[in-house]
């Protein structure tokens, strides 16, 4: 071995390569630990850190290439910091929550510290090249919740390869030569979702390279209890590929082995990028030199053994101490280069707690300032002065006790108009225009690509239209998507080959290919990570959950990271990924439930969509297409042998988002619905009508956005009375329709009667052929619930039915 060199099998390492390794970790080490003394000190209220990792994230780095991505969690920060995407003062401004994205780039102060992201959206909203950067998808921090989208974001580079129509997309891939680096802590490995992607990418063969950071803890608890074998690597050995299976290639390696984590990383890399083959490396030995987190001590449940071992074993020591045996710098260069660490990550944490602290110092002044002069015209000196003395004396100024101070005031000044009065209400309207930008803008798209700017078009119709199978429809429809744009794909469990269980995919996947419209295993949260990947990565994809219910499956997965993904990273990542399901009515307890409320309170972010009938579920799957947000559509599940007319614009009409649709005038009473309800209440509605009842029935289409013109509020102001009718439980979705129109637009001061929900039992339907009418609201339900508000107002015209 030469003195400046290192050839290792795969990579030459010279001198200063080595030094500039040991100067990273430094760096990455000293963050760490100033980062727990701010938390401490109460500059930040919670600190997670990458200590213990620092020499393997080096050598996974070098095997990182442009164009590759990283989904990883909170312990990344070397990774990051070598690759260029983080700076040290980026790393304190994150900790310390500044809400501004110049400063915070990756989440704009939205998530906790150590969560990265590369910003691969521009100031419009609209996609920049992922091809010439280092991708780092923005981290989870729910265990695990960063492994299912892995899988879609390898798949993604498997299409990107084996479909000639995507070979033009050079901004989002280079014949799908990337690799997709997935990390975890060994403890979360225990999680369903770290197993079921892993089968998934075995089955896949798909350029996976999964990084398992074994410490031996998770949390407090040892690997024992954790992991069959205490080891992950030989817990996975049954998916070890072999001689003509597929399957994944398992490395181990130490954590403080700097020559050989590069050479596994190197070998490991070059099998996925080169033969999509998914790797494991479990990386073992892993230290954590401060423990978990902030929250607590590992002293109180590790042993002094092992604490000993913890310190002798740290990779940063290991490391010096190869440089040294190696003659690769004296003892003084190297603590020349510790020195340098310190100096340079205090530096940095002071710039960035002096650009954080100096913007909510300046907004406090003005505070001040409005107090004081409030104060001297007011009978309420001593009190607004003691205000302003309070808020000046704050140890650790925040935005929120400027807000609260103007706020307090106010009440003081209610009966005294003055302009100092008026100059605190003009700030505080200000003021929440901007923290709207600060902690609540982003939540949704708002690029020109937005399915909410999507014009509308109508289904048009010849005179001669075919009267099909709702099935026939949507089926028409997709064929006419997918001939117009390669990006569209679709999968899930029996998608392919018989087209789904209800025949929307019939035919199509002999016509456009397996890559194209794709059978799954049945693993419901892969196939939404799967989705994921691949909206992330510039395709379209539609995956099918195949009913309703098992949206449940999936459920962290969508809120905690494909609802929020826009908002917690301020508009700097999208994924427009259509999630196709099916519910409401039909086949019982585990089929035909409609768990409206726990979706659209879980899934704010997405765009849940509820059709009444295949065409104007068509409709919306062409408006989502054209757009670039996530959505959920829900099918009725009764329509699909149900006759509509085919329109002549497949592919073309568009179904606007959140603009609700008359779908029957009237005079008495408004009834507004969705989905497979509006068949129902039409029925009823025909009833009530022979009652001499006028009913107003209105089919809002999506939950969300929810009616965003306002337009319910007219209709009650014609008829003075609603019904909210719904097919989930009671407290549901009815619930919500009735906050949305009364609170939202106001509409209880129209009302003569009570408002009303009509919504199924407080339990799953029965499986019976009777399941339906007992258990959900039904034809009879709809005209006595509205024959009794006409009663109540009008006893002697509407005598009691019984």
């Amino acid at each position: 071995m030469i003195e400046n060199e290192l050839a290792t099998d795969l990579i030459a390492l010279t001198r200063q390569n080595i030094l500039d390794d040991y100067r990273l970790v430094c760096e990455s080490r000293q963050a760490s630990l100033l980062g727990r003394k701010d938390v401490m000190g109460g500059r930040a209220k919670f600190g997670i850190f990458g200590d213990g990792k620092e020499l393997a994230q080096v050598a996974m780095a070098k095997a990182f290439r442009k164009g590759d991505f990283r989904s990883g969690y909170y312990r990344d920060q070397t990774v990051v910091a070598a690759l260029g995407g983080l700076t040290w003062q980026q790393f304190f401004s994150q900790l310390y929550g500044h809400a501004d994205v110049e400063f915070e780039p990756h989440t704009a102060g939205r998530s906790m510290n150590n969560h990265y992201t590369t910003r691969y959206l521009d100031e419009n909203g609209l996609w920049k090249p992922q091809t010439t950067t280092y991708n780092h998808i923005n981290d989870l921090a729910p265990t695990a919740g960063q492994i299912p989208r892995s899988v879609g974001l390898a798949y993604a580079s498997k299409l990107y390869r084996g479909n000639e129509s995507l070979h033009k997309m050079t901004d989002f891939s280079h014949n799908g030569d990337e690799i997709t680096f997935a990390t975890i802590g060994d403890a979360s490995t225990s999680q369903g979702m770290f197993w079921e992607t892993m089968n998934a990418a075995g089955v896949l063969q798909v350029p996976l390279l999964m990084s398992v950071w074994d410490d031996g803890f998770g949390i407090s608890v040892p690997v024992e209890y954790q992991t069959t074998k205490a080891s992950i690597s030989k817990a996975l050995g049954g998916l070890q590929r072999e001689e003509g299976t597929n399957g994944i290639e398992i490395f181990t390696v130490k954590a403080w082995d700097y020559v050989g984590l590069i050479e596994t990383y190197q070998k490991a890399a070059e099998l996925c990028r080169t033969h999509h083959i998914p790797v494991l490396v479990h990386v073992e030995e892993v230290t954590q030199p401060q423990g978990h987190s902030t929250s607590g001590s590992h002293t109180r449940y590790k042993s002094p053994k092992r604490l000993q071992w913890e310190q002798e074993g740290d990779c940063n020591l290991k490391f010096k101490e190869w440089i040294l045996t190696n003659g690769y710098a004296s003892a003084d260069e190297l603590e020349e280069i510790d020195d340098n660490a310190r100096k340079l990550i205090r530096q940095e944490r002071n710039n960035a707690w002096k650009v954080y602290s100096e913007a909510i110092l300046h907004e406090q002044n003005e505070v001040v300032t409005l107090l004081q002069t409030a104060a001297h015209e007011s009978r309420f000196t001593s009190e607004l002065l003691k205000m302003s003395d309070e808020l000046k004396r704050e140890i650790v100024p925040l935005h929120r006790h400027n807000t609260s101070a103007i706020r307090k005031a106010l009440r003081f000044l209610r009966f005294e108009p003055s302009a100092s009065r008026n100059s605190l209400v003009e700030w505080l309207a200000k003021n929440a225009e901007v923290n709207h930008d600060r902690f609540s803008s982003h939540l949704y798209s708002e690029s020109p690509e937005s399915p909410l700017k999507v014009t509308p078009v109508a289904a048009q119709y010849l005179e001669d239209s075919p009267l099909l199978d709702g099935y026939q429809i949507i089926r028409a429809n997709f064929d006419a998507l997918f001939e117009q744009d390669p990006r569209i794909v679709a999968m899930g469990e029996d998608v392919g080959k018989i087209g789904d269980v209800n025949q929307g995919f019939a035919g199509l996947q002999e016509k456009y290919g397996e890559l194209r419209i794709t059978d799954t295993g049945i693993r419901e949260t892969s196939i939404i990570g799967q989705g994921i990947g691949l909206a992330i990565r510039g395709l379209k994809p539609i995956v099918e959950i195949q009913y309703f219910d098992y949206i449940f499956y999936t459920l962290a997965t969508l809120t905690d990271d494909l609802a929020s993904l826009h908002y917690r990273t301020k508009g700097g990542q999208k994924a427009p990924l259509i999630i196709r399901t099916r519910g409401h009515r039909l086949e019982g307890i585990w089929h035909s439930g409609s768990p409206m409320g726990s979706v659209i309170h879980s899934l704010r972010g997405l765009h849940v969509c509820v059709p009444r009938d295949l065409t104007q579920a068509a409709g919306m799957y062409n408006t989502l297409l054209r757009g670039d947000d996530p959505a959920l559509v829900v099918e009725p599940l009764n329509g699909y042998r149900l006759k509509e007319y085919l329109p002549s614009n497949l592919g073309q009409f568009c179904v606007p988002l959140g603009e609700p649709e008359v779908l029957r005038e009237g005079t008495d009473l408004t009834i507004v619905t969705y989905g497979s309800m509006c068949r129902i209440v039409q029925e009823a509605a025909e009833q009530l009508s022979q009652l001499d009842i006028s009913v107003e029935l209105i089919d809002i289409q999506t939950l969300l956005p929810f009616d965003i013109h306002h337009s319910i509020v007219d209709s009650i102001k014609k008829t003075n009375r609603v019904i909210f009718a719904d097919e989930d439980m009671p407290g549901g979705a009815s619930a919500y329709m009735m906050q949305q129109v009364l609170d939202g637009q106001n509409a209880y001061q129209w009302l003569d009667s009570a408002p009303r929900c009509v919504s199924a039992k407080p339990h799953r339907p029965a499986y019976s052929s009777d399941g339906d009418y007992y258990s959900k609201p039904n034809v009879e339900d709809i005209v006595e619930a509205a024959y009794s508000l006409l009663h109540e107002a009008n006893p002697q015209q509407f005598p009691a039915l019984y």
